[in-house]
């Protein structure tokens, strides 16, 4: 007998801890953002995580 095929379920988008949006970015931002991701050999969607939460972590409300 042989045996079967196990496919275990992929986990909808969301169950990791990430949510999926779109935001407007202009263009010369995308411009730097290309070439960091260039020179760190990291995609833009890793950076943007990093950028955002150094930003949230170090700005403050006034």
């Amino acid at each position: 007998m042989k045996d079967k095929l196990i496919i275990n379920k992929k986990n909808l988008k969301g169950e990791d801890g990430h949510k999926v949006f779109s935001v407007r970015i202009k263009e010369d931002t995308i411009l730097k953002l290309n070439n960091l991701s260039e020179q760190t050999n990291r995609s833009r969607n890793e950076l943007i995580n990093i950028l955002l939460e150094y930003a949230i972590d170090n700005c403050k409300v006034q």
